[in-house]
């Protein structure tokens, strides 16, 4: 037996490889599929099955591809239906991998069709079971994403959840490993544990969720704190639904070599220029419009919550980094980048184009200005818990998620002196980015962030009670 945990931290995202006698299972795929093909490839096996646990909202899945390159057969949970291919299981049924068999456990709830793969080992003992979005490390699966057309409420999906869990995972030994579909960061749940994996006893234990004393109380914990679904969602779900176009054709029409002024040439009134360079070197430089979202953080999530999924789009990257960039957003769904530009933002500079930059400043030097600015407006782009938690007296909260709205920024003037910051500094750039976009130019980003903030001296900090409790 031998399974490995393929994770994707940009996604928090894990997809499992299952192997027995050189027959392999894939369950939850990214849509990048090489990974599992090579290491089948390495360890001699033949890919048997394709397991999805539920239409995934975050990310879109390597079902389709990965099928058409083995052959094998896309197996979903009762009561699928899509607009290619797929094998329906009955709860209960069992697939053969050589001296394993996954047993499928229909558990609706976060999706009416989400399913769990319970493994049994080769004496047919419970080893682990893979819960995709129903069970995760301290936390369970978000009850609001399969509300549209069904006709059933929020409450109604989080009553059919806590069913799910009590009758087919609460009754497995405690020594059975949990593999949940997502990890720390996640968006698919309230809150989960910092682990990508855990034992149904440990989480009898710990997860408030499996806590719960009853159905009503269930309900009540689980439904409650569910802060907005990322806007791509239901555009993630849909496509893994209906289908998509191969990750090789996207490749193929996505790496395009532009020269500045092919790439100039290129811009039009609805085109999104979108920058992935590090935060400290998109700040210094870039061509006016430009968003950025860099690679080093939660850029694919970050990606689909704030840009428009019908809009052409051309990159700019640190070179070498175009495949990989092009790869990211076509994990969660964008298929319209037109090209990249060849020799990256130093070509454009080189060329004597126009350019932008955002102001950085330390948390010391807003200190320093406060007092004596009363034009200046501290623009706090956290969470609203995050705000709550602790922020500058008087600092204006627009959360970052927010931001696609023109309206957000309806209460900034362009005489004002605008300090923007996240936690870190990695937000505050996509933000300053956006802010520029929309025409609001006198901004400064403060580096480090919050982090930075609250260890000033004179920095005036309050919570909002209100919200947290």
């Amino acid at each position: 037996m031998f399974i490995k945990q393929l994770y994707t931290n940009c996604l928090s995202e894990a997809a499992y490889y299952i192997e027995s006698q050189g027959e392999a299972a894939i369950i939850d795929p990214l849509r990048d599929i090489d990974t599992y093909l090579d290491l089948a490839r390495e360890r001699n096996a033949t890919i048997k099955y394709i397991f999805e646990t539920h239409f995934h909202a975050d990310f879109v899945s390597g079902h389709i591809d990965l099928a058409q390159a083995t052959g094998a057969p896309i197996v979903y949970g009762p009561g699928t239906v899509t607009e290619f291919p797929v094998q329906v299981a009955r709860d209960g049924e069992r697939f053969q991998i050589g001296q394993l068999s996954l047993e499928v456990l229909h558990t609706p709830g976060h999706t009416l069709e989400s399913s769990c793969f319970l493994l049994k080992d080769e004496q047919g003992k419970d080893h682990c079971v893979f819960t995709g979005d129903t069970l995760f490390v301290g936390d369970v699966g978000r009850p609001d994403l399969a509300q549209k057309g069904n006709g059933l409420t929020m409450q109604d999906l989080a009553g059919m959840l806590y069913n799910s869990i009590h009758t087919k995972l609460y009754p497995l030994a405690d020594d059975v490993i949990v593999f949940p579909a997502h990890g720390p960061g996640s968006s698919c749940g309230k809150n989960l544990g910092p682990h990508t994996q855990s034992t149904i006893g440990e989480e009898k234990q710990t997860n408030y969720a499996m806590k719960a004393a009853n159905k009503a109380e269930f309900i009540q914990e689980v439904t409650s704190g569910i802060s907005a679904p990322p806007s791509y969602f239901p555009i993630n779900a849909r496509i893994n639904k209906e289908g998509y176009d191969s990750l090789e054709k996207v490749l193929e029409s996505s790496l395009v070599a532009l020269a500045p002024d092919a790439f100039e040439k290129a811009i039009t009134e609805d085109t999104i220029i979108l920058d992935t360079r590090p935060s400290g070197e998109f700040t210094q430089g870039f061509i006016p419009g430009s968003i950025f979202i860099g690679l080093e953080g939660r850029f694919a999530e970050w990606a689909g919550s704030l840009l428009p999924f019908d809009a052409p789009m051309l990159l700019v990257v640190t070179p070498g980094m175009e495949r990989e960039t092009i790869i990211r957003l076509a994990r969660v769904g964008f298929d319209k980048v037109k090209g990249f530009l060849d020799g990256s933002y130093e070509a454009w500079a080189n060329a004597g184009k126009s350019y932008d930059m955002i102001i950085d400043v330390e948390a010391d030097e807003l200190m320093m200005d406060m007092p004596h600015d009363p034009n200046l407006v501290v623009v706090d782009v956290r969470r609203e818990t995050e705000y709550a938690d602790g922020h500058l007296k008087d600092a204006l909260n627009i959360p970052l998620n927010e931001m696609t709205d023109p309206g957000s920024m309806a209460n900034l003037e362009e005489n004002q002196n605008i300090y923007v910051h996240c936690a870190g500094g990695y937000r505050s750039v996509i933000a300053s980015s956006l802010l520029k976009r929309q025409g609001i130019h006198n901004i400064r980003n403060i580096t480090g962030g919050w982090g930075k903030i609250k260890e000033q001296e004179k920095a005036e900090i309050v919570k909002e009670n209100s919200v947290l409790n």
